[in-house]
């Protein structure tokens, strides 16, 4: 999903650039190396390859974990250790490494007053607010009313440090925000102000939200890494209480929010063997999503349950010789939804990534939060095999598929009728209803997109008991970028449209698109949708009316002291919490621009 290539001709060209690496020698000279073995993929963007103006505000310390460890240790095999250590010096601007990163700059003036009662007063927690991932704030959380969304201004902005991605959702809970960063540090700011409480340094990037909840009088902050690591830390200090990998691949990670329920966390497994698989030298693939139930005290797995149920097994060769294998895919992406009634467990599922396809990819599943018992699925495109060696090369699947993913958390609505659904928008440009207690039966499918890789809905779509309102991102699909975006509002009942309104055009920045790929957020008479051109709208649900447009691709003095400016909105959605929206501004992948910045807009900026 996350690592899905911009183009058909683009993932052809990442396929050559991983066979580059493993042909040729290269001299000891940051500018030199990179000319030669990752300009290819980086000056253009290609996939999920961040540019060098991202790559210029990472520090080289994080750029040689990605080629030794990380995401980046397939190409980074072909490296020496002097090699790699130049060309993370030179794509960071010249950084030296052991520099520091504005460690302590913004902290509070003043200590925190006790974390003791976070929800006795408005809030937002996790990805959705609350176990239904309806992303509908009420108008008592809200704080705010349609009428005053236009007289939202700036109110403050933080500053990640070394980051061109802000893509981890915001918490907010008893005065404190709680937001991970691609960094790695985990932070507690004041609500009010932005200040810093405390920070807290994961293994790897954090992109997930956080999700805060009580063991006994303890109040814990629960969230995921990119090394597929559930993390528990005291919510009041930043301390570590535990720390657990739930996926051992070497590609797994954890994008989407751990949900928690009664003393169980509930953790989703996804991966970027999407990209490694591209390698014609790679042995594609081998990874398959996951649920993970974990003891919320102590992270103990008391449960795991697979998306696909058969274990991978040698398929076929490919044309260099080397072994296949399958199935694999089915990633988690987003964060799981929790039927309290049912004791079910509700994900969506993304594609296959090598043969044969699986009967669960691109599907919903429901597991039994007791057991982690399969309860049913209900696929909504099949054969959809696809990574990034796709259309022709040597590890593409023989299905070929579209690459039809689903990246949204399900939301769990009822019905005017006196039913209930789950309802998710997929990347094929479909919105699908089903019915959770009839074995996830279509009740509805409507097309709002045209679909494809990055296109249809990608992150999440918001429903406040009578529409469900999604946003479209068809950057790749279509040749007019005027049809790139638009938002949507679907009656819940029978999917029939109540209104759409086109994506405004953009212009005057490199790359300018209108698709709109981020998170939707509902609150009473208004939806907030994010733009890759960098615009947050506010949209009236009566009629789709824009009441709100802010650049946030700009840039800000930050109340740390650390530089900041905004870019793409992508992936997370803004937050309304006690008159307050919170919205994180830069995505520095796929050729969108980079940021680093949290915003926070209030009425007149008070």
């Amino acid at each position: 999903m996350e690592f899905i290539a911009a183009s058909r001709v683009s993932i052809l060209v990442l396929a050559s650039c991983a066979a580059a690496l493993a042909q040729t020698d290269t001299p000891i000279d940051g500018d030199a190396v990179y000319r030669k073995h990752c300009a290819l993929c980086h000056d253009k963007g290609v996939g999920r390859a961040p540019q060098l103006l991202t790559l210029s505000q990472y520090t080289p310390e994080r750029v040689l974990a990605a080629l030794t460890t990380g995401k980046m240790a397939e190409q980074g095999k072909a490296l020496t250790p002097a090699e790699s250590r130049s060309v993370a010096m030179f794509v960071t601007g010249g950084k030296a490494f052991g520099a520091e990163e504005a460690a302590r700059q913004g902290a509070c003036a003043e200590p925190a007053a006790a974390f003791d009662k976070p929800f006795s007063g408005p809030y937002w927690n996790g990805w959705g607010v609350d176990l239904s991932n309806r992303r509908m704030q009420p108008a008592a959380m809200a704080g705010l009313r349609a009428d005053q969304v236009p007289q939202l201004k700036l109110k403050w902005a933080f500053g990640f440090p070394g980051g061109g991605r802000a893509f981890a959702q915001p918490t907010v809970a008893g005065g404190r925000i709680f937001a991970g960063s691609d960094s790695g540090k985990v932070y507690s700011l004041d609500a009010a102000t932005g200040c810093i409480y405390w920070m807290f340094k994961a293994d790897t990037p954090v992109r997930t939200a956080i999700s805060i909840g009580a063991v006994g009088a303890q109040w814990v902050a629960y969230f995921g890494d990119q090394h597929a690591q559930a993390y528990a830390v005291d919510a009041a200090t930043g301390a570590l209480l535990w720390k657990v990998r739930v996926e051992e691949h070497p590609a797994a990670m954890i994008t989407g929010a751990p949900a928690l329920y009664e003393g169980r966390l509930y953790v989703p497994d996804s991966s970027y063997e999407e990209v490694t698989g591209a390698a014609p030298k790679y042995e594609c693939c081998k990874f398959r999503g996951a649920v993970s139930a974990l003891d919320a005290a102590t992270g103990k797995l008391i449960w795991k349950s697979y998306t696909i149920a058969e274990a991978p097994q040698p398929v076929r060769k490919n044309k260099q010789g080397i072994q296949l294998w399958g199935p694999s895919g089915a990633a988690v992406w987003s964060s799981p939804t929790i039927d309290p009634k049912r004791r079910a467990v509700y994900v969506t599922t993304g594609d296959d990534y090598s043969d044969p396809a699986a009967r669960t990819s691109d599907s919903f599943l429901a597991f039994d939060m007791d057991t982690g018992k399969l309860l049913w699925s209900r696929q909504l495109t099949k054969d959809d095999g696809y990574n990034l060696a796709c259309p022709s090369g040597d590890n593409c699947p023989t299905v070929n598929g579209p690459d039809f993913d689903f990246g949204c958390s399900p939301n769990l609505v009822d019905l005017p009728n006196g039913k209930r659904a789950l309802v998710a928008g997929q990347k094929s440009g479909m919105v699908h209803a089903l019915d959770p207690d009839q074995g996830g039966e279509v009740l509805w499918s409507v097309r709002v997109g045209k679909g494809g890789p990055l296109g249809g809905v990608q992150w999440g779509n918001a429903s406040d008991g009578q529409n469900v309102y999604v946003a479209v991102s068809d950057h790749y699909a279509t040749k007019d970028l005027k049809e790139a975006g638009g938002m949507f509002a679907l009656k819940l009942e029978t999917g029939e449209r109540v209104w759409s309104t086109p994506a405004p055009p953009c212009s005057g920045k490199s790359g300018c698109s209108p698709a709109q790929s981020a998170a939707v957020t509902v609150i009473p008479g208004a939806v907030f949708s994010g733009s890759l051109d960098g615009h947050l709208r506010a949209y009236a649900t009566a009629d789709g009316r824009i009441i709100w447009d802010v650049d946030t691709a700009v840039g800000y003095e930050s109340v740390n002291g650390v530089k900041a400016r905004g870019g793409s909105l992508d992936g997370p959605g803004p937050v309304v919490v006690g008159g307050t929206l919170y919205v994180n501004s830069g995505y520095g992948m796929f050729g969108e621009m980079p940021g680093n910045v949290l915003l926070a807009f209030s009425v007149d900026g008070k």
